[in-house]
């Protein structure tokens, strides 16, 4: 394994990576996604360009069609420590839970449950809820604590029953930042014969994502995330589940992660999944050995650099009197969110973005603000960082906010 420079980490460096930082405006809409990187939008138009066809044909075009499917896998196995058998390819993250909620609810029987929680976004709840109601199954909620934003493991020992049948959690809240302790639920899950899907779309582009050490049975990932194109992944931690599961795939002798991949690739955006992979592995420069080791060292780093720029952040915002951060977990991504004193989140919103600041307000109906109370005060402004966040930026966000007073 490689090892970590304490100056690997060059923020100047990556934002040379990204053309559209030259619109002048500071991004902390990190919800929405990163920035695209010169290296997958290149890795894109340059895929559009060759010729590809179908999968199976004999032709060169055809072969072409094939190696890219087979890289996409491999890229996203290498980035959470699988095995590229087991890693589903689709449109979005979304669309495919939606799918695996409907193919694994078609099992489900009236009195079986599934477990959800309160720190989890619409994308990992709807599809849930949804194939639940279709079938008469009971939701369960993990709860958190509203002071802090954690989701506390113990509650889950007596959440999950003999009846449930998936526990769906996230890695990581694209809202307040809080990191669950997922390998713990997932040990409360296996002992009732419960899989556990993960929602690691927030996490992966912050930390180093071991898919056997989170002891999830599937983890879902977005491209978008981390600067990567309009794709998702469903990630297996044994291959051998996915031949147990009804098929979606049109054609029906579709095996392993075919099958539920429905219609044709967008292979030119897997040519730039592929690209925003192995842009992570490259964050830090000094990162050696596999794309895996070089991942793992420079996901590492990335993490040691945002916990700086979020302490920094946390401390200066909660110094400042009129501003309420919202949560304080003690695991976290560079995501929080906040209130303001006296002024709704859609005005502080707009403020920021008179001021060349990128930021979105959540009026704090659903998911984690809702649990929170969060609409009763006029909602809380969402914050993410990015790879090429940096100390300048961080302190425009101060000084702007302090004139809110």
């Amino acid at each position: 394994m490689s090892t970590v420079s304490p100056m690997a980490f060059d923020v100047a460096r990556i934002r040379g990576l990204f053309p559209a930082l030259g619109d002048g405006w500071i991004h902390f809409d990190g919800a929405a996604g990163m920035l695209v990187p010169e290296q997958v939008a290149s890795a894109v138009s340059t895929a559009m360009r060759a010729p590809v066809s179908g999968p199976g044909g004999a032709f060169p075009a055809s072969q072409r069609a094939e190696s890219i499917v087979t890289a996409a896998r491999k890229a996203v196995a290498d980035l959470v420590g699988a095995d590229p058998a087991g890693v589903v390819l689709g449109p979005s993250a979304s669309v495919l839970t939606r799918r695996l909620a409907d193919v694994l609810g078609e099992g489900w029987t009236l009195g079986d449950e599934v477990v959800v929680s309160r720190l989890d976004e619409q994308a990992n709840l709807a599809p849930w809820r949804h194939a639940a109601k279709r079938t008469g199954a009971v939701v369960r909620w993990g709860e958190i604590d509203i002071e802090t934003c954690e989701l506390p493991a113990w509650q889950y020992e007596d959440l999950v029953s003999a009846r449930t049948k998936v526990v769906a959690v996230t890695a990581a809240s694209g809202s307040v930042g809080t990191r669950p302790d997922v390998a713990t639920i997932a040990e409360f899950a296996e002992r009732a014969g419960a899989l556990t899907v993960v929602d690691a779309t927030y996490a992966a582009p912050f930390v180093p994502l071991d898919l056997n050490a989170m002891g999830a049975d599937v983890l879902v990932l977005s491209a978008l995330a981390w600067g990567g194109p309009s794709v998702g992944a469903l990630v297996f931690r044994d291959p051998e589940l996915l031949e147990r599961l009804p098929p979606v795939a049109l054609e029906g002798a579709a095996r392993g992660p075919a099958k539920l991949e429905l219609g044709p690739h967008a292979y030119p955006l897997l040519a730039g999944l592929i690209a925003s992979v192995d842009y992570l592995a490259e964050l830090d420069d000094a990162a050696t050995g596999s794309r895996r080791d070089r991942l793992v060292t420079s996901l590492g780093s990335a993490k040691s650099y945002h916990a700086g720029l979020l302490a920094q952040l946390s401390t200066e915002l909660r110094a400042l009197p009129h501003v309420m951060v919202l949560g304080e977990a003690m695991r976290r991504i560079p995501a929080f969110a906040f209130t303001i004193a006296g002024r709704k989140a859609p005005e502080v919103a707009e403020y920021l973005a008179t001021q060349g600041l990128c930021a979105f307000a959540d009026e704090g109906g659903d998911g984690v603000f809702a649990a929170l109370g969060v609409a009763e005060v006029g909602g809380a402004v969402r914050i993410g960082l990015a790879h090429y966040s940096n100390v300048f930026e961080v302190n425009q966000l101060i000084r702007v906010l302090e004139e809110l007073r």
